[in-house]
């Protein structure tokens, strides 16, 4: 009774499975078209230096996908690239040999760059001489595809792709860890530009330009400029970075008031014209997840207490880092 159940169980489970994965690599197949499309479009491939093209390999992982999967990466590459840019070699994935001047040589391997060149000249007839050579293979997560020059065996594509590029991403952010760990071994510090606007119910805006540095880059230190609490501040600013607190910033900012200090260089008297000479200001920092935007506090010894929004990381200009 046990094994029947199971039985049943198994039957009903193989087909969904089945057609998950069939799924995901149709999936993985418009990925391939859309990354390759956006690439031609903002040239980082160029048509002229791909095409022609000989598809070496278009190959299936599972016997589910035997029969549908060979004609949907081919039907994949002909919308990116167009059906007279391509040429299917058949022969490529078959074993071959070759006799000439006494010598007879047998590949039952993949073949090289050298091989599929004479498969190549010995099909293509009076067209022009493939440029490169595709292999677009199904594989557990989606697609692999490679794209290689012939002339050269250089590399021009080399990725997998999965329905939510996962792993695009991952390699994206170990390559930002590597950076990152590499810039602290080297000591090069690393500017960053926070614009404070607080609305409710005091006001402060300003914007800074800090350099990160420390042992664990957890300090920031740099200057600070004020257009409101005080009117046209200028100063110095320190904030401390708290990992354990979702990566909160705080620390605080003291400005000099430009107006009070102008006007008493002019009396040579120690005056208050808008605002007091020098104005300490609170700020505490909460980023919203990996974004460049947080939730922003400031309290001046102005007695302004203000809630609001703070961008981070942000260039105004292209002098400014």
């Amino acid at each position: 009774m046990l094994l029947a159940r199971l039985a049943l169980l198994a039957a009903l489970l193989l087909p969904a499975a089945a057609f998950a994965q069939r799924e995901t690599t149709r999936e993985g197949l418009s990925r391939v078209e859309e990354s390759l499309t956006m690439r031609l479009e903002d040239g980082r491939l160029r048509a002229k230096e791909l095409t022609p093209a000989i598809v070496v390999s278009v190959a299936p992982a599972y016997e589910e996908s035997k029969a549908w999967y060979p004609t949907a990466a081919l039907s994949t590459l002909v919308k990116v690239f167009g059906a007279s840019s391509l040429r299917s070699c058949e022969a490529c994935m078959a074993p071959q040999l070759y006799v000439a001047d006494g010598r007879m040589e047998h590949l039952s391997g993949g073949l090289g760059a050298v091989e599929i060149t004479r498969l190549d000249e010995a099909n293509r007839g009076n067209s022009a001489p493939a440029r490169t050579a595709i292999w677009l293979d199904e594989n557990g997560e989606g697609v692999s595809l490679r794209i290689v020059n012939l002339k050269d065996s250089r590399i021009l594509v080399a990725e997998n792709f999965d329905p939510n590029l996962l792993e695009q991403a991952r390699s994206r952010r170990s390559i930002a860890m590597a950076r990152e760990l590499e810039r602290r071994a080297r000591g090069d510090s690393l500017t960053h530009i926070f614009i404070d606007v607080t609305v409710y119910p005091g006001q402060h805006l300003s914007m800074d330009w800090v350099e990160q540095w420390g042992e664990t880059n957890n300090n920031l230190a740099g200057i600070s400029m004020s257009l409101f609490d005080p009117v046209l501040g200028f100063g110095a600013a320190y904030y401390r970075i708290i990992p354990s607190a979702m990566n909160m910033t705080v620390g605080g900012k003291v400005l000099l008031s430009v107006p009070t200090a102008l006007v008493s260089a002019i009396s040579k008297q120690n005056q208050t014209l808008i605002d007091p000479m020098l104005t300490a200001v609170f700020v505490a920092r909460l980023p919203f997840g990996g974004s460049n935007w947080g939730l922003d506090l400031t309290a001046s010894t102005n007695g302004r207490v203000g809630v609001g929004l703070s961008l981070m990381n942000f260039s105004l200009l292209p002098i400014l880092p």
